[in-house]
């Protein structure tokens, strides 16, 4: 693997277990896609050695583990969460995990970030942008956050079906459209909750580039300045959102990243392949635009400039 081979911060794994209970609870076509994808270790290496990936580090998708049952769910993300750390066991230097909590049980969500970081050493914690209507903004899920932001972790943002979807969606599958519109949601959401103000040591990583926020940032702004003075000024929401880290997952080029570009920092842009719920042919030729698209840093590939910002953003990668 060369130098610069890809850090994949938004890569998923799914096992025969997890897909058994998910259908259980009635996730038969995941947020409206027809069938689950098939997903193997084997697979996963050769789409990686491929595309020139060096590591992929493994989260799983939405629908998440909390169907509805908090001990179901406290149970489905140990179990995910030991897969997971097995695989990086097997392949330190291919694979990383970012660990699933069972949100919005805040007691179980504490005790999965304890046994994950401390236990099995994870990379950092995904988060589905809402699980059954409860946004990350909800003041319940604090406690959530500031236990994250004392362990100065990562936190993956991984869009979900809206609560609104069979009205919204018109019969079509959501990551198409609602997907990028939950994503803006809820890191609005941390906004106006001003979690993400509370908390500067979480590293939060923004999904899709953004999805809808690169063209709702300063209208999110102008709102935020209304309805939320204080005597030390308005929070700024563009200040806020060019703190977050975002992956590029997605039909990043050649329209999004441009938008993306008008509100992150190059410095903050991460690569991300979306395999396995993105077939492996559109994943490769998603791989090989970041050697072809032009960079936005004189000196730089894609390649070699997300690489860098994601071996800064994980010190264990660095080597």
């Amino acid at each position: 693997m060369t130098a610069d081979g890809l850090i994949d911060v938004h890569a998923h794994f799914v096992t025969d277990s997890y897909v058994r209970q998910a259908k259980a609870a009635g996730h038969h076509q995941p947020d409206g896609v027809p069938a689950w994808p098939a997903w193997s270790e084997t697979a996963h290496l050769e789409l990686m050695d491929r595309s020139g990936i060096a590591t992929a580090l493994l989260s799983v998708s939405s629908p998440g583990v909390f169907f509805g049952d908090t001990e179901a769910a406290r149970r489905l993300a140990r179990e995910v969460n030991e897969d997971g750390a097995g695989l990086v066991r097997e392949h330190p230097d291919r694979f990383g995990l970012f660990a699933s909590l069972p949100v919005p049980d805040v007691d179980g969500a504490l005790a999965e970030i304890a046994y994950a970081f401390d236990q099995l050493g994870a990379d950092g914690v995904v988060l589905e942008t809402n699980t059954h209507g409860v946004y990350l903004g909800d003041p319940r899920l604090e406690p959530v956050f500031a236990e994250l932001a004392r362990r100065d972790a990562v936190v993956l943002l991984h869009p979900t079906s809206p609560v609104c979807w069979e009205q919204s969606a018109l019969g079509r599958p959501r990551p198409m459209v609602e997907f990028v519109f939950d994503t803006a949601r809820t890191v609005t959401d941390l906004l106006f909750a001003g979690t993400l103000e509370r908390h500067p040591e979480l590293k939060v990583i923004v999904p899709h580039c953004g999805g809808a926020l690169p063209v709702l940032a300063d209208r999110i702004n102008g709102f935020m300045k209304l309805f939320m003075p204080s005597e030390r000024g308005a929070p700024d929401a563009v200040t806020q959102l060019r703190s977050l880290y975002y992956d590029l997952a997605g039909p990043a080029f050649p329209r999004q990243v441009p938008a993306l570009l008008g509100l992150a920092d190059p410095g903050r842009l991460l690569y991300g392949s979306d395999y396995c719920w993105t077939p492996a042919p559109a994943a490769e030729a998603h791989a090989a635009s970041f050697t072809s698209a032009p960079a936005p840093v004189d000196g730089t590939t894609w390649r070699s400039l997300t690489t860098a910002n994601a071996r800064a953003l994980f010190p264990r990668l660095a080597h």
